[in-house]
């Protein structure tokens, strides 16, 4: 073991041990923990601007692509935006200690079912320095211990943001090991060995950089590998509202995972919706990729190919493609879609109600912007990510998300014996 290796992991299980401390914390403590944040933050908003601003020169000056810099960017206003986001999650009810469940197993045995914290959450992203802000805060809520490991190109934002919230967290009675940051690639492929300590791993970044985690660590993984999302326009749309909500679903964020990649069209409006979308489109530097019904309607379009329909561009291309009807467009989504983000445009109640309940995505929308597929704009208090999976969560994963549940059972003396031999028997009642 090297030293790197060591600090990682001592680092990992120094948190493990905190984190039942943590858990213990009061929603006062925490929450007050929040608000030292804040202040630390408002104090500190200079000299992290100015931090961002060494990561954004040096990401133009290595040549990374445009939305990746716009993703890079913490300015006054994320700063802003990831302080209002604090104060949202102050307000939230707390999301330990709830009781899902309770019933009475016989007189004098009560089970409840309560939530509680997740112990030691790992998250691995890219380029966003708010992402850290966000994570963090989301999980000092919960209770949490967070081990976090953002890119290289944002370090410098990211090492003081880390200071300044670990600083207001410790100042308040948080443990020491509530907050990590990790920095080198080395430590990364350390940290997804600490399965002894690491809970849950959460990534945030490419296809391949998700299948990576998955397939070299024994720690569970929640998160999405792609973000290939849909707009249906169907044949009942209102075309006033299609276009707009496609191009905020393509050019209000690019880069983001919720972003739009395909447009579908049902046939009978293509002929309707295609000329002034694609003016839309183009308006904004949109390249067009589409199969020959789409090109045979508006000109200079690129031919879409196969590959296409699976690739999430993160940039500011869509593919088009024309379909028969809601049916197609539905098998289309389920096929080559990530069970991200999709969304139906279309006055028809019926139909809506056909694409919300068949189309297998996290989140299904009708008539709106794909780009509110989001924690903080569910109302979730931010997310440390989207989970496309089944299992724990699924969709923006906020609060409740970095909850499981423990089986409490109260008792008075009872034993098995007596109920594997008859002498007492069980009377389940559900509690209110």
């Amino acid at each position: 073991m090297n030293t790197t290796d060591s600090k990682v992991k001592k680092a990992a299980a120094a948190a493990k041990r905190d984190s039942f401390r943590l858990a213990a914390l009061d929603e006062r403590v925490r929450n007050g923990a929040l608000a030292r944040v804040i202040a630390t933050l408002e104090v500190s908003r200079d000299a992290i601007i100015e931090e961002n601003e060494k990561d954004i020169a040096a990401a133009r000056a290595n040549g990374l692509p445009d939305p990746i810099v716009k993703r890079l960017k913490f300015d006054g206003g994320k700063l802003d935006d990831v302080i209002a986001g604090i104060h949202d999650l102050i307000a939230l009810p707390d999301p330990i200690g709830k009781i899902l469940a309770k019933r009475q197993l016989d007189e004098g045995l009560v089970l409840e079912q309560a939530t509680c914290p997740i112990g030691v959450v790992g998250v691995i992203f890219e380029s966003r320095p708010d992402a850290l802000a966000q994570i963090a805060s989301l999980c000092m809520k919960s209770g949490n211990c967070a081990v976090l490991k953002g890119g290289s190109e944002a370090k410098h934002t990211n090492r003081l943001l880390y200071e300044t919230i670990h600083a207001a967290g410790t100042e308040v009675g948080f443990p020491a090991g509530f907050l990590t940051l990790i920095e080198s690639r080395e430590e990364t492929a350390e940290l997804l060995g600490c399965h002894e300590s690491i809970d849950l791993i959460i990534p945030r970044g490419s296809n391949a950089f998700v299948r990576y985690i998955m397939e070299n660590s024994e720690i569970p993984v929640m998160g999405h590998a792609d973000g290939v999302c849909h707009v249906y326009v169907d044949k009942a749309a209102d075309i006033a509202k299609a276009v707009p909500i496609i191009r905020d679903s393509k050019v209000q964020y690019a880069a983001a995972c919720n972003a739009v990649e395909t447009v579908l069209v049902h046939a009978d409006v293509a002929e309707t919706l295609l000329p002034p979308l694609e003016r839309e489109l183009r308006v904004n530097e949109v390249v067009i990729r589409g199969t020959q019904r789409v090109r045979d309607i508006i000109a200079g379009v690129e031919a879409a190919s196969e590959d296409d329909w699976r690739t999430e561009y993160l940039d500011f291309i869509v593919s088009v493609k024309v379909v028969d009807d809601a049916e197609e467009a539905i098998d289309h989504i389920n096929r080559y879609g990530s069970h991200h983000t999709d969304c139906i445009v279309t006055e028809d109640d019926e139909t809506a109600e056909k694409f919300m309940n068949l189309v297998d995505s996290a989140s299904v929308y009708r008539n709106c912007s794909t780009r509110f597929a989001d924690g903080f704009r569910y109302g979730l208090g931010a997310e440390v990510g989207i989970s496309t999976g089944k299992l724990h969560a699924r969709g923006p994963v906020g609060l409740d998300g970095l909850t499981t549940y423990k089986y409490r059972l109260y008792g008075d003396g009872q034993i098995v014996e007596d109920y594997a031999e008859g002498r007492r028997s069980f009377h389940f009642r559900e509690i209110e």
